[in-house]
Order: C-alpha cells, then structure tokens, then sequence
C-alpha cells in the first residue's frame, strides 16, 4: 500500500484477497459491471505486431529476387493479410515463368496464374506490382509511360493491351511499303491502328506536319471540309498506342502539331504532349478562347492550373467556360474558315500555354 497526495493506493490483488475474489474471476466481475467486454489492447497490438513479423517474412521468403519490390510493399503496409498473399502467390507463378516463351498475353496470364484475366490490368494494383517485380527482374529502370510499359512487358514475352485501344490516322503520309504503311497510302477515311501495328509493323512515316487532335468529330469537321491536313486523334487522354504514335514519329523527325479541349484535363494532356515530344500547340490559344464569346459552351471551367499561361488564364476567367474542340473558333483555328468543297485551308500556327 502507498500513499500519493491524500489518495491512497491499494494493489488490486489485495483489495482481491479482502474481497475474497480469485483473480481469474476479476474480468468477469468487471464485464458484468461495465456491461460490455474488457479488451486487452496492448495484447492485441502485439499479436497483431507478430502477425506482421510474420507475414513479411513469408513474403521476403517467398520473393528473394526482389526486394525493392517487398520492401515497396511492406512500407506501404495492408489490412488484409489474404490479399497480400494471394499477390505475392501469383507474382510467384508468373516470375517462375519468365520470358514467357511463347509470349502470353496479360489476360491469359492473368487468367492462368491468378485465376482472374483482369487480376494484373495495369490499372489495378496487381498489375503495378507486376510491372516492378519485371522491372526489377530485369534490371531496368521502372518505366511511367504506358507504351514504355508494354514495351518492357513485351521483352519478357508479356503482351498488354496491343489490340484494345486504338489511334486515328487520317492522311498522314508514309514512306515504306510495310502492311500499315499500306493501309495508310490506300485509304480515303480514318484508319485506327493498334499497338501491335506501330510496334510489329509500325510505318514509315514520311517528314511532314502531322496535328495531334482529341476529339474524333474534329476528323468528321476534317473530312466534311475536305481539309488535306495529316491528323491523328487520340480520342482523350493518353495512352499506350498514343504515346507510340507520337515517339515514332518524333523518331521520323514528324513535326507535331496538338490541339484539344480548351479545359483542364485537355490543358494538362497539352503540356505533357508539348513538353514530352516537343509538339506546338494550336487552336488553344488566348485568341481562340476569345473568338468562342461569352458562353462558348455550357460547362464551367473553374480555376485553370497555375502553370498555365497568364494570357490563356485571363482569357478563360472571361468567360468562365470551357471552349471545346468543336467550337467554331477552335475548328476555325485549325481549318481556316468553313470554305467550299476543293479548298486548300492551312493551319496557322498556335501558341504554347506557357
């Protein structure tokens, strides 16, 4: 017994021997008092520590060629101890594998070894711990462009994505006789072409301006003007085939051209087009956005992004509207005014956003 202030302290296993109480009925006696149970949590924290210990070493065990990869995954940590396993289960399946010979596509693999054809998309978290377990398999810089992605899967004989997404070419002018090139040279309307085109067969593309669009009806304004301008369309935000699209041809010494949505995600799809392969930027300028007037469309814009350039952002907050590729003032700005059939409009030159 001790003394503290004027409170005195009893050690509760003599306050148990007065009251004739054994210890191990104590927790009972509180839980019918208090009316709920009586968790010890320091225990729990510790079992669940342990838990932690131990799973982490099966992965390390598991996982031995990888332990960037592990120690990615444990910093980023889990509450769900079946998930992790399962992964890491099937990241050993598939690494037991490689180079898939013949290759296999995503799907399959996906299908074969994780019982789910979509369990390594590359847009789940599956499919991220994929690409850097194959990174680091191969002892290569972990890649963020999606076709630098598929590429490297490629090497080890994993094929993602080479069919599903497309890009538009119209009139863009070629130079080899390969199958694409082919295609191009023969057609009077939009051709789509895959991955698997620009990477197996990709086309000699001749020196030429090609104008990088993202938005089909631009083609369908493109081909009602009868416009000869070479374009390509990436129907919205970048992926892996468009990425191809635009490395080949800065490869081919194309001189590129984009133009898209006068709103943010457009904007942001702009820079990274300009800043990555060097294209100019056109009918996205502060003079398009004040040719749309006051109510260009019906969407608010809200703030542009603060790297934007100060011109184009005044411009914007005029209206406080988004301008979209099918406005007349963008069209204008990429065709010349709506002329007759047979006419030979050229686009002028654009402006950077910043």
């Amino acid at each position: 017994m001790e003394s503290r202030g004027a409170v005195t302290v009893v050690p509760i296993r003599q306050v148990l021997d007065v009251l004739g109480v054994p210890a191990d009925e104590l927790i009972p006696l509180v839980e019918l008092a208090v009316g709920r149970p009586v968790v010890d949590v320091a225990a729990q924290r510790r079992e669940a520590l342990a838990q932690r210990r131990d799973l982490w070493a099966d992965v390390e065990a598991k996982l031995p060629a990888l332990p960037t990869l592990v120690a990615r995954m444990r910093a980023a940590g889990t509450d769900n101890e079946e998930s992790v396993l399962g992964l890491v289960d099937s990241l050993v399946k598939v690494m037991s594998r490689l180079p898939f010979d013949p290759p296999a596509s995503l799907a399959k693999l996906s299908h074969d070894h994780a019982g789910d054809p979509h369990y390594f998309d590359l847009d789940r978290l599956a499919g991220a711990r994929l690409v850097s377990a194959v990174a680091e398999w191969t002892s290569t810089p972990e890649p963020t462009r999606p076709d630098l992605i598929r590429a490297m899967l490629t090497r080890v004989g994993i094929l993602a994505d080479r069919l599903s997404a497309t890009v538009l070419l119209h009139q863009v002018q070629v130079a080899g006789d390969g199958p694409v090139d082919r295609r191009l040279r023969d057609a009077t309307t939009p051709v789509p072409v895959t991955l698997l085109d620009l990477t197996v067969h990709p086309p000699a593309l001749a020196s030429q301006v090609l104008t990088v669009v993202e938005n089909p009806s631009v083609l369908e304004a493109a081909m009602r003007r009868q416009s000869p301008i070479a374009l390509a369309c990436t129907s919205g935000h970048l992926g892996s085939v468009d990425h191809a699209l635009l490395q080949l041809a800065v490869d081919h010494g194309v001189d590129l051209r984009y133009a898209g949505d006068l709103d943010g995600p457009g904007l942001r799809i702009a820079s990274q087009v300009a800043a990555t392969y060097g294209a100019t930027l056109i009918a996205m300028s502060p003079d398009v956005v004040r040719r749309a007037g006051a109510a260009p469309s019906a969407v608010a814009f809200g703030d542009p992004a603060e790297w934007v350039d100060p011109d184009l952002r005044d411009a914007i907050a005029s209206s406080g509207r988004v301008v979209y590729q099918e406005h007349d003032a963008a069209l204008e700005a990429l065709f010349g005014s709506d002329q007759p059939q047979g006419s030979d409009p050229q686009p002028p030159a654009g402006r950077a956003l910043a």
